[in-house]
């Protein structure tokens, strides 16, 4: 059994994600680009742990509709920028699983949630508020869908798929 964090994301629905991944592929620094475009609901779950998650996650999928998502606006980070994520849905669903993991909980776990996707990180200050002020001129909000939870091994660099877990689309 594997003692590596687990991370909890949101799996977006393709054209979301092809339309994400491709600024994040545009604008993250190419030599920390290691990941997709993904929406984090937890960052460090125990790995030991593994089990006992993934039929608590197979529980709320099943019972979970389909979330549809907002992304009104762009975010600055001050060394990166993000796409803001509207969906109360998920908020809701991410503090009912923080109640139940709340031991297991890392301190950036336990702060608050805005869910974000983050496209350009780790560059000057300079570079990002550019960055931010030229996409700001063309942004368009935009809805999508939120069709899951996918379950990462973190292990130092490229994440590992652990699972999938899709919401119920018979869920009303």
């Amino acid at each position: 059994m594997t003692t590596a964090p687990l991370i909890l994301t949101l799996k977006l629905d393709q054209e979301s994600f092809d339309r994400f991944n491709a600024l994040r592929q545009q604008y993250f620094p190419p030599e920390r680009n290691l990941l997709s475009a993904h929406v984090t609901l937890f960052h460090a779950l125990p790995g030991e742990q593994i089990f006992s998650i993934q039929e608590t996650l197979k529980s709320v999928c099943s019972q979970t509709a389909p979330l549809p998502l907002y992304f009104p606006q762009l975010r600055f980070l001050g060394r990166g920028v993000a796409i803001e994520v509207d969906c109360p849905q998920l908020v809701q669903a991410r503090q009912q699983l923080a109640k139940g993991w709340q031991p297991w909980l890392t301190p950036q776990d336990r702060q608050g949630y805005r869910p974000h996707l983050t496209i350009q990180n780790k560059v000057t200050a300079t570079v990002a508020r550019q960055f931010y002020e030229q996409l700001s001129r063309t942004w368009q909000a935009s809805h999508g869908w939120g069709e899951g939870l996918l379950l990462w091994h973190y292990q130092g660099g490229p994440w590992q798929l652990a699972a999938e877990f899709l919401f119920n689309s018979t869920v009303l």
